[in-house]
């Protein structure tokens, strides 16, 4: 089955219920189809053999991949925050893909000699042009070229087969299971996995979908009263916006039912504050990778709900964990000599399951003989198989021989009340090897003290773990998914701070 195939039975299903965009002039799904058809026509005629999207969230995004599945030609959505340079590299790599822009990035697109359409052109082009004869797609051709993020290296676009992702619709949404007045909003970029996989979800449960193109706590707000919004997906920095924004208030946002986060680690506060604001929303944690076709494991409204009421510090302490895995998503924990480790043991997670990619464009599949994928996140598993994601390999710190991941320092100073943001790096040392760097947003109005911060930290965890620095700056920088830029920080702090011990 092809992910076109999702959308032609919704379309059967739901016909003329508004399935993307706003209630009063929004499209519906059977003639989301004719764009579809209509679309891969386009796309056909340009005689390429991938189609590029660059641009922003709007109704060209999911109308143009179905469009390219219709035409039997991957859909590759490119990050348009990034350089011109960096774009030319990307789509030199795609050897003459036929690319749908913005008109902001017409001129970048231009000059490559590459064949143009305009995003904002689409959908009326589409709905003109011949409807395509239907192509035969294989289940295991390439559906979506997805260019990883490359905070810490070169990006790499992740092969995602019409197999991954219908696999990831099939396991996790039942068909036709939104009710009529259900709608979603979507705020995360279409470059992002979550892009991909929120279209795909939400059309096959039959419920109607709204983006917003340029985020804003406001605006986001506004978007869910005006649209009567019962379903939301934002990462950790909106979130944090938005809690900032209601200053303390409840939401005025009484259709909200669920709100899932995901895309970077959330800070418990964050969420606290949250759960007050937005009282009878569910909130679900939602973890997962480009690789492995969006979400592989869920914390779920009743777990938050569980851990927030409980006195049980195991149970509390579920509030931080990213759930437990999906149906036909196999887990586990593997330490460096590839054991399987036992609960408790922090070591790499390795995940296995249909909708698992773990291939690379030009590279080839880095799954294991046995199927399982190394996602190079440092995690552990509880008694009750929680999955505890500690962060990416790559962030560990080692100080004095010992292996310190930067989340177990981060959770603990993210709770003292004058810190508003926190990250935790290593930064080179003659004596340990690396140094810990404790670098600090305050809180508004608050001047905390980095021996008061220190000592915070020695109160509640070994003394390994007390920064051997803290470093105070406005903001942190974080990628438009919420990931933060570690390796950022350490080339920016790294080349201009000194250090005394104490």
């Amino acid at each position: 089955m092809s992910i076109g195939m999702l959308l032609d039975m919704a379309a059967m299903a739901f016909g003329d219920r508004v399935a993307l965009g706003r209630r009063g002039d929004g499209i519906t799904f059977e003639h989301l189809v004719r764009v579809s058809a209509g679309g891969a026509t386009l796309l056909r005629s340009s005689g390429a053999e991938r189609v590029a999207y660059l641009g922003g969230n709007s109704a060209a995004f999911p109308a143009v991949l179905f469009a390219a599945a219709a035409a039997g030609m991957p859909f590759v959505p490119l990050n348009y925050r990034l350089s011109e340079d960096q774009l030319d590299g990307l789509l030199g790599e795609l050897h003459g893909p036929v690319v749908v822009c913005d008109e902001a990035f017409q001129g970048v697109v231009a000059r490559t000699g590459l064949k143009i359409h305009h995003s904002e052109d689409w959908l009326a082009d589409a709905a003109l042009a011949e409807p395509a004869e239907p192509v035969e797609v294989d289940d295991d051709a390439p559906a979506v070229l997805l260019f990883t993020s490359g905070t810490t290296s070169k990006p790499k676009a992740v092969v995602l087969r019409h197999s991954n992702l219908v696999s990831y619709v099939l396991q996790t949404v039942e068909f036709g299971s939104a009710e009529p007045d259900e709608a979603s909003l979507t705020s995360v970029p279409p470059y992002h996995i979550a892009g991909v996989g929120t279209v795909l979800t939400n059309l096959y449960a039959g419920r109607r979908f709204v983006y917003l193109p340029n985020f804003s706590a406001a605006a986001w707000l506004s978007l869910v009263a005006e649209e009567e919004v019962t379903s939301a997906m934002v990462v950790p920095t909106m979130l944090a916006r938005i809690v900032d924004e209601l200053a303390g208030a409840q939401a005025p946002t009484p259709t909200l039912r669920a709100i899932a986060y995901g895309g970077a680690r959330m800070p418990r506060p964050v969420l606290e504050k949250a759960l007050l604001a937005f009282p009878g929303t569910g909130f679900v944690n939602a973890y997962g990778l480009t690789e492995t076709s969006s979400t592989i494991a869920i914390l779920g409204p009743e777990d938050h709900r569980e851990a927030l009421a409980s006195a049980d510090p195991a149970v509390q302490a579920r509030l931080a964990s990213a759930g437990r895995f999906v149906p036909g998503v196999e887990g586990e924990i593997r330490d460096s000599a590839g054991a399987v480790a036992g609960p408790g043991e922090i070591g790499e997670l390795w995940v296995r399951g249909s909708q698992i990619s773990g291939e690379y464009l030009g590279l080839g599949s880095v799954l294991d003989a046995d199927g399982w994928f190394p996602t190079r996140d440092r995690a552990w598993l509880d008694a009750d198989s929680y999955l505890f994601v500690e962060g990416r390999s790559d962030d560990t710190i080692i100080r004095g021989g010992e292996n310190i991941a930067p989340a177990e320092i981060e959770d603990v100073l993210i709770h003292h009340p004058a810190v508003k943001e926190v990250a935790v790096i290593g930064l080179p040392d003659i004596e340990w090897g690396e140094r810990l760097t404790a670098v600090v947003v305050p809180e508004a109005h608050a001047a905390p003290e980095p021996d008061d911060l220190r000592a915070w930290v020695r109160a509640r965890l070994r003394s390994s773990r007390t920064p051997d620095e803290v470093i105070f700056r406005d903001d942190l920088p974080y990628t438009p998914t919420g990931k933060l830029l570690r390796r950022q920080l350490v080339a920016e702090i790294g080349a201009s701070t000194t250090y005394e011990r104490t």
